[in-house]
């Protein structure tokens, strides 16, 4: 397994991940909405497939699909916490050059970074292999497969 490319993937989708941290939760709270007016709607008698109402097919649909967005917050939340730990285990200027390259992807970020760090372009891709390289080791240990 190339552990640095994992760590890189988890740096390019990190802001999706801390963005599921509020829409999860918005999203479960938009079902519980839902089910609350399925469970005071009138009940239809027509069964569904022959084994209840369409009703109760919809309420079931509704909590099981509540139950999934938690598990989906959980995991998102201990992802973005690993994430962060491994941020964390790093420099200010470690921080800042993964997120222009990863995090924050944005064109001529080299560029920027050569201006603010007041380095050449060798330089700063230098110094995103070593960040990389310490932001791999602060989330996996060693390196070798």
């Amino acid at each position: 397994m190339d552990w640095k490319q994992e760590a890189a993937e988890k740096l390019l989708q990190y802001e999706a991940r801390r963005q599921s941290l509020e829409s999860i939760p918005a999203e479960i709270h938009r079902l519980e909405v839902d089910y609350a007016s399925l469970r005071s709607s009138v009940p239809d008698s027509i069964p569904a497939h022959g084994t209840g109402s369409r009703r109760e097919d919809a309420m079931l649909s509704n909590i099981v699909r509540r139950e999934e967005l938690a598990r989906q917050l959980e995991s998102s939340q201990a992802w973005v916490d690993l994430t962060d730990g491994g941020l964390a285990a790093l420099d200010e200027e470690d921080r800042l050059v993964l997120d222009r390259f990863y995090i924050h992807r944005r064109k001529g970020a080299c560029e920027r970074l050569c201006e603010e760090l007041d380095r050449e372009k060798a330089q700063v891709y230098r110094r995103r292999d070593r960040a990389l390289r310490r932001f791999t080791l602060a989330l996996y240990g060693g390196l070798e497969s």
